[in-house]
């Protein structure tokens, strides 16, 4: 629980009374010395998600973080730390319909001595209005994100707009206020150097090691803190001797508990466990520290960070441990992957399992679970496809890669092998690998939300089950299964129409099987974050200069797109779109190029082009998905 000072106002997002947090009287200022609004796609839908996440029943309010302010001399509250946050705030409510605006046309909310920043938030709702805008006077960042959160609300049922207001009534912001008097120079010296509050896994880490002590203290908080760092692959982590130890010469086996046993994990240096005044004491200090031989830690970005990793192999860990609950109808570990009930999800697998017919012992679980956590992240550096940024390339590409050692003192990262069988035949094993790699970016542009990656933890479980697999077809195998499950349900249910309500991943598992089948065609084909369902053949005909179609909700009419296009695409008729947007085109979605390759003229499309695309793509998913039904 969080302890406010009562000094401190609590700021509701939308107030019980028809207002808002801008709606108060109060002016915020955004300063020059503060960089301009850099919020992408990812940070804007985490805030709205973190929101929809809030239960719909009971009174339960969530913290969105604290806001630091000055008060200046004229009354304005001059923002010190969170205005990327409220800049946020500002435009999803904008994007609600709410009033943003203080008294007197007073902006609510201005950016010192930037023109186009004030001048964008003042015409947020006349964007696609050309009359109305100046487009060379746009902040473009803030125009993405108004649109992003347009698009997004513009997904929402009326009854899920309707439970996001009734979510943000309940959702609190801190407003804290320095000092009059305060040197605000230092004030940011010390901003800049704080020591930031514990994160849940670090708490975790405590509660975990509180039964432990002497060797396996030393054990859990070093194999703890390899694991924790997810920038690279956890086999660097390690100083040199445990590395060998623990992974083998080339640095690529298997870390079995015979393994795990060899390492001295410190002959007992630490005879007592870390308490949290420890774990605050190193955190600032090189205690998990890198080993050597990182040459490069920012090269690898993981798809997931440490604390929903952990959720992963709490789940691996009570399937292949036989874990379960001690009341037959309780779900020891909830199928979302909460990151806000981290350690109450822990505790509540310890206090309520029954583990090889016995209540849980803590130490027993503590040390198993850290054995699991390190065969898992082992596992997920090898299989798991991830960011990799090199040559300075700052969009990054999806990789599969795993590091084997080359020499005494060298080392280097090869594409992931996945083996066939001696007595069977078949493809390469470099084909394999980018099917495996494409399948695996498929599902993670599908599953754009953390929580509800169970993608990782299946195919983490069968790894586990099984370490030999990593290395094997058989891999490839249980990936190609995974996205084929994800779509079954679809295919199998035969409605061709649903419009934007089609699942994501449908369309992107279509980009892959178009991707398979010709792939010297489309080898520049990449998947990105396309995320806004759109109809080639639109919802609403520019200016009525073409007719209506009341099959446009049809899956033959529609792809993926990134949220962030140009506004006025989603309304032209295919051969304007074709013929306007060949580049986007060119690089966007394989069914979005297919489309556009098929289309010769608006009535073409709907009288036959969009049918028989249609049925090719269907024949695609049902063969994929061996549902033995014909074709439409």
């Amino acid at each position: 629980m969080i302890e406010v000072d009562a000094s401190v106002p609590e700021l509701p997002i939308i107030d019980g009374g028809g207002g808002n947090v801008f709606t108060r009287g109060d002016r915020y200022e955004i300063p020059l010395y503060q960089r301009p609004y850099a919020w992408g796609e990812r940070n804007i839908e985490q805030l709205v998600e973190d929101v929809r996440d809030l239960p719909d029943e009971g009174d339960q309010g969530y913290y969105l973080g604290s806001l630091v302010v000055w008060r200046k001399a004229d009354g304005a509250y001059e923002v010190i730390d969170g205005q990327q946050r409220l800049t946020t705030l500002y435009l999803l409510l904008s994007a609600l319909g709410e009033r943003v605006g203080g008294e007197d046309e007073v902006p609510s909310l201005a950016f010192s001595c930037r023109d186009r920043s004030r001048y964008t938030l003042r015409h947020l709702r006349d964007l696609d209005t050309a009359a109305k805008v100046d487009d060379g006077m746009l902040e473009a960042s803030i125009a993405r994100g108004y649109r992003l959160l347009e698009q997004t609300l513009a997904e929402m049922t009326s009854d899920e707009l309707a439970s996001l207001r009734r979510k943000l009534a309940r959702t609190r912001l801190y407003r804290i206020e320095v000092p009059e008097h305060t040197d605000l120079n230092h004030y940011f010296e010390i901003m800049n150097t704080r020591g930031e509050q514990l994160e849940q896994h670090e708490i975790l880490k405590a509660w975990l090691m509180e039964p432990l002590s002497g060797t396996d203290s030393a054990e859990f908080s070093a194999i703890w803190d390899a694991c924790a760092d997810m920038s690279g692959y956890v086999q660097m982590r390690f100083g040199m001797g445990a590395r060998e130890a623990l992974f083998g010469w080339g640095f690529d086996q298997f870390p079995t508990h015979d393994r795990i046993a060899r390492v001295g994990w410190g002959d007992g240096a630490r005879a007592d466990s870390l308490g949290m005044r420890q774990i605050v004491a190193e955190r600032g200090s090189d205690a998990s520290a890198k080993a050597d031989g990182d040459d490069e830690p920012t090269r690898f970005e993981s798809v997931v960070d440490f604390r929903f990793f952990l959720l992963h192999a709490l789940k691996v860990f009570v399937v292949v441990q036989g874990i379960v609950a001690a009341d037959s109808d309780d779900q020891l570990v909830p199928s979302l992957l909460d990151d806000k009930r981290l350690n109450a999800t822990f505790e509540h697998v310890v206090e309520a399992g029954i583990w090889d017919g016995a209540p849980i012992d803590r130490a027993e679980f503590s040390m198993a679970f850290v054995e699991c956590l390190l065969q898992a992240r082992h596992l997920f550096d090898r299989c798991i496809v991830k960011r990799e940024y090199v040559g300075g390339d700052l969009d990054g590409r999806w990789s599969l890669k795993e590091l084997q050692r080359t020499s005494k003192h060298g080392h280097h990262y090869r594409n992931s092998r996945f083996k066939m069988r001696w007595r069977e035949r078949g493809t390469t094993s470099d084909r394999t690998s980018r099917e495996v790699l494409m399948l695996e970016s498929c599902l993670r542009v599908s599953y754009t939300s953390p929580k509800v990656m169970h993608w990782i933890t299946r195919l983490l479980t069968e790894l586990m089950r099984d370490p030999n697999m990593a290395g094997w077809h058989s891999f490839a195998d249980a990936v190609e299964e995974c996205a084929r499950d994800s779509v079954r349900e679809y295919v199998e249910a035969g409605d061709w129409s649903l419009g934007v309500n089609t699942p994501h991943v449908v369309l992107n598992y279509l980009d892959y099987l178009l991707w398979r089948r010709d792939r010297d065609r489309f080898k520049d084909f990449a998947f990105e974050f396309r995320t806004s369902v759109e109809h080639w053949y639109p919802q609403n005909p520019s200016d009525d200069t073409f007719v209506r179609w009341n099959e446009v909700d049809r899956l033959g009419n529609l792809c993926l797109l990134q949220r962030i296009v140009n506004s006025k695409f989603s309304n032209l008729n295919p051969i304007a779109k074709a013929a306007t947007f060949k580049e986007m085109i060119a690089g966007g979605s394989l069914k979005l190029r297919e489309m556009a390759r098929l289309t010769t003229g608006v009535d073409d499309w709907k009288d036959g082009a969009c049918q028989r695309h249609e049925e090719e793509m269907v024949a695609l998913l049902r063969e994929a998905c061996d549902t033995g039904k014909e074709a439409i």
